[in-house]
């Protein structure tokens, strides 16, 4: 048990004392160190509950816990009545300990065992590669699919995808014209055709395969199969190399197909949550406490994404997922609450499906913004991305701020192989701890050998054993809130206690003893670095 668990222990067996239901414990971690390692205000809570000054109910709490030194080395009464605790050295060796038994393990939990996750990110249509705009998606799809992994949860990566429409034909038609151009005919090539160098690729492609034999070919079928299978082919390289791969891809067509899309339409009718006007068909979000309703069936009888969306959703809920996570660019934002105002409308649980919504990226090379366009193809492709800085910092810089802020990727900083880019400092960290564990090695010092913890008194040494036993919490927090960056924040203050405590405490010398101690620590720094980095999709060198 750690020593939040305890605490947390001893304020539910002081409500319970009470008879006091429904009240949340919450600890915090103050800023300041005098204010102890967890922060409670539990009494401000009870204030209306007891009828008392919330100080007093402090000092009754303070009085009725068992203030367990295995745990709890003081308790001490703050402000209006806020209760800091701080904990014993005890508790923090015993913790430092089962970092280095539990090793690849620690930061695991068994919080979502036999429970299964759905979720659907990247979601691009196959006509163009994928952009540095997919790639902030893709890394936070994966990495929250990791984040629950290691939480217990069985997890399902899903990639949605249409592969009919507008779009897709004048894919096709792209590539035909860009065909008949190498075929040694002067096109006049739309400029709101896709204008990349891929659809010259494809299209050469094709050439050499067939020559000029569909020169006259008119049908646009043919090139727009073709260049989805090539795109595809790409979209799937580059997503592995970014360090992951879909169990699923889905197929928007296969609702059609099925006669999904239908059965969504009829029972919305049956539910009177459907109307036609103007020769098209409406969705009556009005009744459901929307300001308007939405077309789902144009005049023309063409379906907008909204409906198939619905149907895609219903099927997500009946294939049993517990938790269904949709990531999506800020362009959805108005989207999705029609989406899911009609899945519950039907009779389904829209509770267990998250909508997480991430802000655009703009990538900025020194002072310079670029600017991207699939048609005009004046874009960065995640590759591109990935030749020029690296899958880690591709990754690490993806997930550097909240999804909820919008990210300036500054390449500049990003291909800084230095402490100055916040991978290479926190990566460092773990390698210049894997150099002191070798020179140990080398000098025949055992690192299993008996290790008195007691020795670590140092502030700097006691700090970072604190930091190190948040490290399964932060991964819970991160993982239940969908909130990656919480695991960035933690590495890089990690990153930064270790770089302090190498400076102000000398790990191997002639106190052997102390040696061991200090080896001991820094090997669960390492531990710690690694796992959080494997979560984050990331690597761990041992050389730098």
């Amino acid at each position: 048990m750690t020593t939040q668990e305890y605490i947390v222990q001893e304020l539910q067996r002081f409500l319970k004392a009470h008879n006091i239901k429904d009240v949340e414990i919450i600890l915090e971690r103050p800023r300041e160190e005098k204010f102890g390692d967890f922060a409670s205000n539990l009494a401000l809570q009870l204030a209306r509950h007891l009828k008392k000054n919330p100080r007093q109910i402090a000092e009754e709490i303070k009085d009725f816990i068992d203030q367990n030194p295995d745990y709890i080395s003081a308790v001490e009464i703050a402000g209006p009545g806020f209760i800091n605790f701080f904990a014993s050295n005890v508790s923090l060796y015993k913790q430092l300990g089962e970092i280095l038994e539990k090793k690849a393990a620690f930061g695991k939990s068994a919080y979502g065992r036999g429970k299964k996750a759905n979720i659907e990110f990247v979601s691009a249509n196959p006509t163009g590669p994928l952009t540095i705009g997919h790639g902030r998606g893709a890394v936070l799809g994966d990495t929250i699919a990791r984040l629950l992994e290691t939480i217990g949860y069985q997890v399902t990566r899903e990639y949605y995808f249409n592969n009919a429409g507008r779009q897709m034909r004048i894919l096709g038609d792209s590539v035909r014209l860009r065909y008949r151009e190498l075929c040694g005919e002067q096109i006049e090539f739309p400029e709101d055709y896709y204008q990349g160098q891929y659809i010259i690729d494809i299209a050469r492609r094709i050439f050499e395969e067939k020559g000029d034999a569909l020169k006259d070919e008119e049908d646009v079928a043919f090139f727009k199969d073709y260049a989805e299978d090539v795109i595809f082919e790409d979209i799937k390289k580059t997503i592995k190399r970014l360090g992951f791969e879909f169990d699923v891809f889905y197929n928007e067509k296969s609702l059609y197909d099925e006669g999904k899309i239908d059965e969504v339409v009829k029972q919305l009718k049956e539910k009177g949550l459907v109307a036609e006007r103007d020769g098209a068909v409406w969705f009556l979000t009005s009744k459901l406490g929307f300001e308007k309703d939405r077309v789902i069936i144009k005049s023309t009888g063409e379906p907008t994404y909204r409906l198939p969306d619905i149907a895609y959703h219903v099927e997500k809920v009946k294939r049993g997922f517990d938790l269904i996570i949709d990531i999506f660019g800020a362009d959805h934002i108005a989207t999705y609450p029609d989406v899911l105002a009609a899945v519950k409308a039907l009779g389904y649980d829209a509770d267990k499906i998250k909508v997480l919504i991430h802000q655009f990226v703009t990538l900025y090379e020194g002072e310079e913004k670029v600017k991207m366009s699939t048609r005009k193809a004046n874009f960065v492709t995640l590759d591109e991305l990935m030749d020029e800085v690296g899958v880690d910092v591709t990754r690490f810089f993806f997930l550097m701020r909240s999804m909820n802020s919008h990210l300036n990727f500054d390449l500049t900083l990003a291909k800084k192989q230095s402490d100055e880019n916040p991978v290479f400092y926190i990566q460092y960290a773990h390698a210049r701890i894997c150099s002191i564990l070798k020179l140990a090695e080398s000098r025949g010092i055992e690192l299993q050998a008996s290790r008195n913890f007691n020795l670590l008194k140092a502030p700097e040494e006691l700090n970072l054993i604190k930091h190190l036993v948040q490290f399964p919490q932060t991964i819970e927090t991160a993982a239940l809130s969908f909130e990656p960056h919480r695991m960035v924040n933690y590495l890089f203050d990690l990153a930064t206690l270790f770089h302090k405590f190498y400076t102000e405490c000398r790990v191997i010398s002639d106190d052997q003893a102390l040696t061991q101690a200090r080896l001991a620590l820094i090997d669960a720094v390492r531990i710690v670095i690694a796992n959080g980095l494997g979560v984050l999709g990331i690597s761990a060198p041992e050389h730098m």
